[in-house]
């Protein structure tokens, strides 16, 4: 027997062989090893999963194991006895696995170097805790947004972790929920959000304001991207947000997810009161959008020959470009003086349509699809009352040229 004693691993009545386990699964994850030892430990792996009273051991593991394939095979016991038998577990230990992961993610997050080092780790243990949440919180654990909040004050590298489990809240909430969640569930998680996000939001606007730290900032805006499609409007349009995304905009750093959450702004179709925020937006991200990317680069070349970022930066303008013109390009057609930043904004997204690469095409081609529908409804209408076509774009202005070809293979289109 390649792994002698094993037995005593399923001996509740001692003390856990976290050693042992070790071995068990460094032979099943070793690249090379012998494949006997590894179908054996393969066998011994199966055989504790099912075992009910496997995850018991979990703390143990994940306190005393110095093996990450054996941590995170005791999160995979954890995790699937949340998903499949939390609500049949006693109160007690319910509460105990709770205050566990809690003081996991605290400790993990705290100390700087381990945050760094072990991402995977903190992230698998980030997702065990909201598996948590999707059972108990808000009625069994009312005070874990306050909690959450109040803990990452306590240093940045636990507010950066913080941001991260906000982010998986919010995703398995609005995203990922469907077919695990009670549409009655979901619902009532999406309310509990809403009733917590002032504490929420006020927590984001001040790392954004104060923070030096580019990771944070970072995280900070990944975490604002995963709830700007559903929390209320105010705290997009009646606070300091929308004005802090576009001062970190032209920042390399934080461009890319920036862009993501003012396209995510930019295709919110709201009320008529808040029309002078968007054309605010529009107007400075165009105006900005000429220091970062001037007018006369060549912006297929660029694409091609820039790095990883720098396509991103393309793709991500050219989804803000088509989310605000399909939500509120009448803002900008029907005033004479919103038109040339329209005009160059088209351009731009022209420019942009060259790019060989089909997703960003795609996005590009999806606009263009709306654009000339819109136009030909408006021209047959207006044809129809006598009154002459085009007027939507131009506002009844001379028609600026637009060539179909890039002015200079990639460059200006106008």
């Amino acid at each position: 027997m390649a792994f002698p004693g094993v037995e005593k691993l399923l001996d509740f009545g001692q003390a856990f062989d976290v050693t042992m386990l070790d071995g068990v699964v460094d032979a099943f994850y070793q690249s090379g090893g012998n494949p006997q030892m590894r179908s054996e430990a393969e066998k011994i792996m199966t055989g504790l999963k099912e075992n009910e009273q496997m995850w018991t051991r979990a703390d143990a593991i994940l306190e005393q194991s110095r093996s990450p394939n054996t941590k995170f095979f005791a999160l995979q016991l954890l995790d699937a006895t949340i998903k499949y038998r939390w609500n049949s577990l006693p109160n007690e230990q319910r509460e105990g696995i709770k205050n566990f992961m809690s003081n996991l993610v605290i400790k993990l997050s705290t100390d700087e170097v381990s945050f760094r080092r072990d991402r995977a780790y903190i992230n698998k243990v980030n997702n065990v805790l909201v598996q948590i949440l999707k059972h108990d919180w808000p009625v069994r654990w009312a005070s874990f947004i306050p909690d959450l909040v109040g803990a990452a004050k306590q240093s940045e590298s636990l507010c950066e972790n913080c941001m991260n489990i906000l982010k998986l809240l919010s995703e398995e909430v609005f995203d990922f929920s469907r077919g695990e969640l009670t549409q009655a569930k979901i619902m009532e998680l999406k309310n509990s959000l809403n009733t917590d996000f002032p504490m929420i939001h006020e927590l984001c606007e001040f790392v954004l304001q104060h923070s030096q730290r580019p990771e944070l900032i970072q995280q900070t805006l990944q975490t604002l991207h995963a709830f700007l499609s559903w929390i209320p409007l105010g705290y997009i349009f009646e606070s300091t947000l929308l004005d802090t995304l576009l001062k970190l905009s032209p920042n390399p750093q934080f461009r890319n997810v920036a862009f993501q959450c003012l396209a995510e702004v930019g295709g919110l179709a709201v009320e008529s009161k808040y029309d002078s925020h968007f054309v605010k937006l529009y107007v400075t991200v165009v105006t900005q959008l000429q220091q970062i990317l001037p007018r006369n680069i060549k912006i297929a070349e660029a694409y091609a020959n820039g790095s990883d970022d720098e396509q991103a930066f393309i793709q991500n303008l050219a989804i803000f470009l088509t989310q605000f013109f399909k939500a509120h390009i009448q803002l900008l057609e029907t005033s004479g003086e919103y038109q040339q930043q329209l005009l160059i904004g088209l351009e731009y997204l022209l420019n942009i349509s060259y790019v060989d690469e089909p997703e960003v095409f795609k996005v590009c081609l999806d606009y263009w699809h709306v654009l000339v529908c819109d136009l030909f409804q408006s021209d047959a209408a207006a044809a129809a009352d006598g009154t002459g076509g085009l007027g939507g774009i131009t506002g009844g202005q001379p028609v600026m040229e637009f060539s179909f070809a890039p002015a200079g293979g990639g460059g200006g289109g106008a």
